[in-house]
């Protein structure tokens, strides 16, 4: 009998040969991502990395971009994960972004310069950018070549409001007697306006330093790129001839100055508003 049995289940066996083996999922979670990237030349704990990234989805679209764009596998992990929102961004938008950079002088080196230092400039709205550039060139007069290494050396420029810009370059070209030559040379724009302001007033009121008159060809100012690059500590002790608790006061004073300034402007544009008002009424009632 258990002969028969045998015989029997040979025989289903040759009748019905086993199912295949269903494949088990991969079990790294992302395998087919980490195999593309690392053929795109990132190494394992670069993939890592990337993969450590959200969203997901345009991961390696973006990374492919970059790459394209001449980065090194190095910087295109740093820019995305210093910026993720660029991972948003479809793949015909970062090459449109691109080519509009490079439209405005920032191609090879200088591109992949300024996106070290801002990767935000791939995600502003285009308008935003248009408006900067526009202001940068038109009302500011910074030549083409000048435009460039502005744009290299502080791309986060593209980021601010044009009013902001222009008042920034305004204090220093008016204020200050500054030129365009020397606000590129010296990058304007990497030092935030308020502290701009803060060390130039600073100085002013120290007899250190002296807007320059229309004709006056030479002067004993302390040159814009000292006052801009050089760590506050060393601003103080040989430009300022100060200590830190003696600015820091100063700031305090200059920041109560300025809202006591507001409050007054304030003040006058309601009193000029309603002595408008009154003069309305007076024309109304007047006797013909």
């Amino acid at each position: 009998m258990a002969a028969v049995q045998l015989l029997l289940r040979g025989a289903v066996r040759a009748v019905c040969p086993p199912l295949p083996a269903v494949p088990r999922p991969c079990p790294r979670r992302g395998c087919g991502e980490a195999a593309t990237l690392r053929d795109m030349g990132f190494n394992p704990e670069q993939t890592q990395r990337l993969l450590a990234l959200q969203p997901r989805l345009g991961l390696e679209a973006a990374a492919a971009q970059l790459l394209l764009l001449g980065l090194s596998s190095e910087a295109a992990v740093s820019l995305l994960e210093r910026s993720p929102a660029v991972l948003r961004l479809p793949a015909e938008r970062l090459r449109e972004r691109a080519e509009h950079l490079r439209r405005l002088g920032l191609d090879g080196g200088r591109l992949q310069r300024a996106l070290r230092r801002c990767p935000e400039i791939f995600t502003v709205p285009r308008k935003r950018l248009q408006a900067a550039v526009r202001l940068l060139r038109e009302r500011c007069l910074f030549t083409a070549e000048q435009l460039q290494e502005v744009l290299e050396t502080c791309p986060a420029v593209l980021l601010e409001e044009p009013s902001n810009i222009h008042h920034h370059f305004q204090y220093a070209y008016f204020r200050m007697g500054v030129r365009q030559k020397e606000m590129v040379k010296a990058r304007l724009f990497q030092m935030p306006f308020t502290e701009l302001r803060n060390r130039h007033i600073f100085l002013e009121r120290r007899g250190l330093y002296e807007t320059p008159h229309k004709k006056q060809t030479q002067t004993s100012n302390p040159k814009l790129k000292d006052i801009l690059q050089l760590p506050e500590k060393d601003f103080l002790a040989s430009l300022a001839c100060s200590d830190p608790e003696e600015y820091e006061v100063f700031k305090k004073l200059l920041a109560r100055e300025e809202e006591e300034e507001g409050e007054e402007e304030e003040e006058d544009a309601l009193y000029a508003e309603e002595d408008d008002d009154l003069d309305s009424e007076r024309s109304k009632t007047a006797p013909e």
